[in-house]
């Protein structure tokens, strides 16, 4: 087995700048780095603790690789974040976001809410 060192998800976008204005401003994630460094943006990253995320153009992408442009963007992708105080992270952010999967204790005993950005 490889000994992982780290996992940084690397998401397809439509619009960078959506998707850093919603993990700094909604999330509260810190911003990592950007090309270029003024927008538009055809990469971003973000950081929370331990935690990085990428953000790629989609359509810089399918230019740079071909057989990636006819995948859909997110299409059944999920990230699964855990944090510490889930209850107060909710009220903090649930009015600025879509509620997916309401705040609750799951079967498993893990509390959790699902969201997506407006």
């Amino acid at each position: 087995m490889p000994n992982v060192q780290k996992l940084t998800p690397n998401l397809l976008v439509s619009k960078v700048e959506h998707s850093l204005a919603f993990y700094e401003g909604v999330l509260g994630f810190a911003r990592g780095m950007t090309v270029p460094e003024q927008p538009p943006f055809v990469f971003a990253s973000v950081t929370s603790g331990p935690v990085e995320i990428f953000f790629n153009d989609h359509a810089m992408v399918a230019r740079e690789s071909p057989a990636t442009a006819n995948l859909p963007i997110g299409g059944g992708n999920t990230m699964f974040i855990e944090i510490a105080d889930v209850d107060a992270f909710h009220d903090a952010i649930k009015d600025r976001v879509k509620l997916l999967v309401p705040l609750v204790t799951q079967w498993y005993g893990m509390r959790e809410f699902a969201i997506r950005r407006r």
